[in-house]
């Protein structure tokens, strides 16, 4: 159901991070895709099924990557796609939007706010309301990136590790809805139980890693965080019951991590990416004493990012200090 420009995306060790870092690190490389991000995976799936039951409209709620995906994926089937954003997310997501074809509803509040609305706009019209994290197809889409990390582990599969290394130990995977978290954490318990999974969520946005650590939903009232794509309130608990067989550890980092790690990218590896997919790169910078001596992969899942936006985090100046 996957359109292959979605799949085996490019996984290699990066040894310029490593002096940085302390430890062996691999990159998987879920950004060079027409919608620059992992979502699409999960989307095409959902669109796939929609198209053929004959489906012609779907609505979501979304911080911008998932919108992004949603029109991606509904385009080339013949959907009529609705993206509901807070006012206030990235510009040059929602500029992406429009420019993929959906219809863009803007509301004045958070994400939470926008989910809302989208699920009042399914229930009115009758159509599919796209749920992310909550739907299993965006969870099955993202655990296609889990297959493709254990296929590479194992030297099975299209898209090998690259540089002498050895196999990796532990994946670091953004945390926010839960999608990309449940998805890959499932393949990999079911296929390489030896692998740590750890969790990254921004202390300005801990919902999710609060209620794992404390094995219930827990809520909060704001969120304050540059990671936008990370940054919701209420757990879906559904997601949470999964997390908890699947997660070994939930961390949260501070915004100075994440502003280190994405100019550690931009300057070690060439790559400009959304604060969320610096999570990884924070946590190892916040704990490397945890990591020295390990191989670690982490999944690089998005860089759509406004640009005036990531000039002032990393354009100028000495990084930000961060704990050791």
């Amino acid at each position: 159901m996957i359109d292959p420009v979605f799949l085996d995306s490019p996984l290699y060790r990066c040894e310029a991070l490593e002096p940085g870092l302390g430890c062996a690190v691999s990159i998987k490389l879920e950004t060079a895709n027409p919608v620059r991000s992992f979502k699409g995976r999960g989307t095409e799936v959902i669109a796939s099924l929609l198209a053929e039951r004959g489906e012609r409209a779907v609505v979501c709620a979304s911080a911008g990557n998932l919108g992004q995906a949603l029109a991606w994926s509904g385009r080339g089937r013949g959907l009529d796609v609705t993206v509901v954003a807070s006012r206030f997310a990235t510009v040059a997501k929602l500029d992406r939007i429009r420019a993929l074809g959906a219809g863009l509803e803007l509301v004045d509040g958070d994400h939470e706010l926008a989910r809302e609305r989208a699920a009042a706009i399914a229930r009115h019209d009758g159509i599919r309301l796209v749920e992310d994290s909550l739907d299993l197809e965006t969870c099955e889409g993202a655990a296609t990136i889990g297959l493709e990390l254990v296929e590479a582990r194992d030297g099975r599969g299209p898209v090998q590790l690259a540089g002498a290394a050895p196999p990796f130990d532990t994946v670091l995977v953004a945390l926010g809805g839960g999608a990309l978290a449940t998805g890959v954490g499932h393949v990999l318990k079911a296929l390489a139980p030896g692998v740590e999974v750890i969790c990254v969520q921004p202390s300005g946005a801990p919902a999710l890693t609060r209620s794992w650590h404390e094995r219930r939903v827990v809520t909060t009232d704001t969120t304050d965080t540059i990671a936008d794509g990370v940054a919701g309130r209420y757990p879906i608990p559904a997601v949470l019951d999964d997390l908890l067989l699947v997660a070994d550890d939930a961390v949260l980092v501070r915004e100075a991590s994440i502003v280190a790690g994405m100019r550690m990218l931009l300057d070690h590896a060439g790559l400009v990416v959304e604060p969320s997919a610096a999570l990884g790169i924070a946590a190892i910078l916040e704990d490397r004493d945890r990591f020295a001596g390990r191989h670690v992969v982490t999944i690089v899942c998005g860089s759509n990012v406004d640009g005036d936006a990531y000039r002032g985090w990393v354009g100028a100046g000495p990084l930000p200090a961060v704990r050791t």
